[in-house]
């Protein structure tokens, strides 16, 4: 694997530490200091993430024209300087000034998100490529682990002001190191060199217009479909980001420390089963996995809803529905990083990818929403996980019935 690659999955291990310190618990900020319900929650969430969604495909088609690299950097700073923010908005318990950083966050990560996934297509291809992002990917899930481990039991200790602090610290940590290790990548150079870009057609710069970019995206309908597909699929996994674990500690009682470990457990698996469970998708199609997530994610949440009813052996329970979602996520996750970058023609990797997260990411918006006012209308675990887990089916039946046996074969093996 390239040097590069590696150092961005080595500097994904110090950013997600510091992003996962805090980020996971901010809904239970809301919740046990602010006291704001749990519909409000959702909408507050979900509102965090409009802007995002409005600025990612811009954010992709910006990468293809100044550089991976710089669009990387810039964005690292302004979500280290985030953290530091919301640790005052925090301590001042300014919903206001929690809700606009905790929405810089998200901005500046969309922002980089484009560029990251171009970064790695530049510099590997083909079932290399799936295994580059693998790589991330368990890097970034190493941190993840710290980070939700620590932070867990230190926001029982010190608060979390204190603990948003200790964030933004290790988020400086990240960018410096990243921005001091990372080379500018072969499309970078050729870019900055006024080169023809990597693959380009003899004759051609590889350069296009944003509406050339723009009517390419519209005319690939596959493409759009997959977005829509996926987007649906997000109203179910979506609720493992922000609804489930306000369930677990709100409605079910377990503690931080025992939300933190299961939090933990999740990176665990993604850093020991990533890599091998990767390996055994390489030949297979990456809509086919995106079902098999789908799946895991369905059963999980079920499996929840029956121990949430009955409420026995509930932090047993508990970690073995955490096993059974990660699955879930290590399988939808190698489709979701590769396949824009498989079906973007070589010039457009930065525009695809800001284009399928900002319409896959309507659904991921929506989620919190519909977890929210399914948990204040419902009483019953068995009922409001029921009802989360339905979009499973349409997603999955458009995944099938039309996005498959209209895409590009080469392009959907992993």
């Amino acid at each position: 694997m390239d040097r590069n690659v590696r150092w961005l999955g080595l500097g994904a291990i110090v950013r997600a530490t510091g992003v996962a310190l805090i980020l996971p618990f901010l809904a239970l900020y809301l919740r046990n200091v602010l006291g704001i319900g749990y519909v409000e929650i959702g909408i507050l969430v979900a509102l965090t993430g409009v802007p995002p969604l409005l600025l990612v495909p811009f954010a992709g088609l910006v990468t293809d024209r100044v550089g991976r690299r710089r669009v990387i950097v810039l964005a690292l700073i302004a979500e280290a300087a985030s953290f530091f923010g919301l640790a005052e908005m925090l301590h001042a318990r300014s919903l206001a000034g929690v809700f606009a950083l905790a929405t810089s966050i998200q901005v500046v990560g969309s922002m980089a998100g484009p560029a990251f996934n171009a970064y790695v297509a530049d510099y590997v291809e083909g079932s290399d490529r799936t295994m580059g992002y693998t790589w991330v990917r368990i890097g970034w899930n190493v941190g993840f682990t710290i980070g939700v481990l620590f932070g867990g039991v230190l926001i029982g200790f010190v608060g979390f002001v204190w603990v948003a602090l200790v964030a933004g610290v290790v988020l400086v940590g990240s960018t410096s190191l990243l921005a001091y290790e990372l080379h500018p990548s072969p499309y970078d150079r050729a870019l900055a060199e006024g080169r023809p870009l990597p693959h380009a057609a003899v004759g051609s710069t590889g350069r296009s217009s944003m509406r050339a970019s723009f009517r390419i995206l519209a005319d690939d309908r596959p493409f759009l479909a997959l977005c829509a597909a996926v987007a649906i699929m997000w109203l179910t996994i979506g609720q493992w980001g922000t609804v489930f674990p306000l369930y677990v500690n709100t409605v079910l009682g377990i503690p931080y420390a025992i939300l933190g470990a299961g939090l933990a457990l999740n990176g665990l698996i993604v850093v020991l089963g990533q890599a091998p469970m990767t390996r055994a998708a390489l030949g297979h199609r990456h809509t086919s996995l995106l079902l098999y997530g789908l799946a895991a994610y369905a059963a999980g949440f079920l499996l929840f809803g029956v121990v949430g009813q009955f409420a026995f052996f509930l932090i047993p329970s508990f970690f073995g529905v955490v096993f059974v979602l990660t699955v879930g996520e290590n399988l939808s996750s190698i489709p979701g990083t590769t396949l824009p970058s498989n079906l973007a023609p070589p010039s457009e990797i930065g525009a695809y990818n800001g284009a399928y997260l900002a319409l896959s990411g309507v659904g991921q918006l929506a989620a919190p929403i519909l977890g929210g006012i399914v948990i204040a209308l419902s009483a019953s675990p068995l009922v409001v996980w029921a009802i989360l887990v339905a979009p499973s089916v349409p997603a999955a039946l458009l995944l099938t019935r039309y996005v498959t046996p209209r895409m590009n074969a080469v392009a959907n093996r992993a």
